[in-house]
């Protein structure tokens, strides 16, 4: 019998022979190269809030060979993920690798988190700087009148908001932008490495920050913050590189932070001259532990000077500085207005000083010649206890105000051991009134010695800030890499 071939016969036999090849290749791991590619990581970490939602920066075209600009995969990638914000949240994972990009905004119920080995570059393209208005408990910008460009990562009106990572690096690349400075070619405010504005429930924590070209860490008109676990690396030689600057915030903490820098390392602010006794939003509220500083030119902790909306309730302990200009600095001029009171400040190590400690009424830097010179600013029931500070060539300058003295010190259990160029005489004082308890070498008469029994005068108040309720939570996440 002769076999006629049919059409349809003829395709099944086609498609026998394809599928029995390929399953060969599928059996010789040829069918495997695509899958290779496709793997998963997992991470963990501490947070205000976990996420039910997470993506990779590659998901949204990331490329991360440090020349590619991903601004607008940062972009798509948030726009994309906003849409999980009354679904329990998203993260956007940062893998390994270099990631160039110019500023970008974060959203509401949000995580950012950063690989080990993951390094945010900062974009020395000046087209991918948006600019912003002047802040308007500052009136200017400070480099520039015309305003500021746009912090590095940025928000504002956000709640719940969290950047974080396994120790990845944030590079301001701020070299570029400290040169613009010097030579006066800026007509913007330089950006700050992170601002978030008018924002609630803020974790910024476990990331290296490096070479910002102005501020560090700045949350502006804003509550309920945590900052913990950074590390700041700058220049001591840089110009503003402030580490973390609350300002005009309420209920913050910041723990376990190493900074050097190229001015102060905490630097606590509240507006400047008419336009914050306008605006008139105080920072309050804020506990300061476990920070190690170094910063040659500059304070440990400064209280200023841009404090016109008030400074209140300040708590610092287990503070260590080293080769720092001072350990708590007070600044403040005419014209300033509001207040620093309720500083407490306990066990600080301090190695290396010009000054343990300094606060002075004229730091006379305005933001115009409209302020008022009627204000004047009140700074009272200042206190600092059980210090040890080595090599310091000056115990403290403390000047006040005429007729605006700075009242209500209180220094307990300090010893200052004065370096051989020391000068000699350790205390200047003027325009204050206060009191000590075992302190060495002996102060000023303006601040006599009321014996053994007021050592614990100055000692912190006992019920806790609010900020210390807020807890960390555990939490772990799973990514697919493509």
């Amino acid at each position: 019998m002769k076999l006629v071939w049919k059409p349809h016969m003829m395709k099944a036999i086609s498609r026998a022979i394809f599928a029995l090849f390929f399953v060969t290749m599928l059996s010789s791991g040829i069918g495997e190269s695509r899958k290779s590619k496709i793997v998963t990581t997992s991470f963990e970490y501490n947070a205000i809030n976990c996420r039910a939602h997470t993506a990779s920066l590659t998901d949204f075209g990331g490329v991360g060979d440090g020349k590619t600009s991903n601004t607008k995969a940062f972009q798509a990638a948030i726009s994309n993920l906003s849409q999980y914000g009354s679904d329990g949240g998203s993260e956007l994972y940062v893998p390994a690798g270099k990631w160039l990009t110019g500023s970008f905004s974060l959203t509401s119920h949000f995580t950012l988190y950063l690989d080990k080995d993951a390094v945010l570059l900062a974009s020395q393209d000046m087209s991918e700087w948006p600019t912003l208005s002047p802040l308007p408990s500052y009136g200017r910008g400070r480099d520039a009148p015309a305003g500021r460009y746009q912090s590095f990562i940025f928000g504002t009106n956000l709640t719940d908001v969290i950047i974080t990572g396994e120790n990845g690096t944030i590079d301001g690349q701020g070299a570029f932008w400290w040169q613009q400075f010097h030579r006066k070619k800026l007509k913007y405010t330089r950006p700050y490495l992170i601002e978030l504005m008018y924002s609630d429930n803020i974790q910024i924590s476990s990331l290296t920050l490096l070479n910002s070209p102005s501020w560090n860490v700045h949350p502006v008109y804003s509550s309920n913050i945590i900052v913990q676990g950074i590390t700041i690396i700058a220049p001591v030689s840089s110009p503003n590189t402030d580490g973390i600057n609350p300002d005009s915030c309420t209920n913050i903490r910041i723990e376990d932070c190493y900074i050097v820098s190229g001015d102060d390392c905490v630097a606590v602010k509240s507006g400047w001259d008419e336009y914050g006794i306008k605006f008139g939003w105080p920072t309050k509220q804020l506990a300061i532990r476990r920070l190690t500083c170094i910063s040659p030119y500059s304070a440990t902790i400064a209280l200023g000077s841009e404090m016109s909306g008030g400074i209140q309730d300040v708590r610092a302990e287990d503070i260590t500085a080293i080769q720092t200009e001072s350990g708590v600095r007070i600044k403040t001029a005419v014209g300033r207005g509001g207040f620093v009171r309720d500083i407490y400040v306990k066990r600080m190590n301090l190695h290396t000083m010009k000054w343990a400690f300094k606060m002075t009424g004229d730091y006379n830097s305005h933001a115009d010649s409209h302020y008022d010179p009627n204000a004047l600013p009140e700074i009272k029931g200042i206190n600092y206890r059980d210090v040890v500070a080595e090599n310091v060539t000056i115990a403290a300058r403390f000047e006040g105000i005429s007729n605006d003295p700075f009242t209500g010190i209180c220094i307990a259990n300090v010893t200052i051991g004065l370096s051989a160029k020391a000068k000699k005489q350790p205390w200047t004082c003027a325009d204050i009134e206060g009191m000590t308890s075992g302190v060495t070498p002996p102060p000023c008469s303006l601040l006599p010695d009321q014996g053994p029994q007021k050592i614990s005068a100055c000692d912190f108040p006992q019920e806790p800030l609010p900020i210390d309720s807020l807890e960390l939570r555990k939490c772990a996440s799973t990514v697919l890499l493509s």
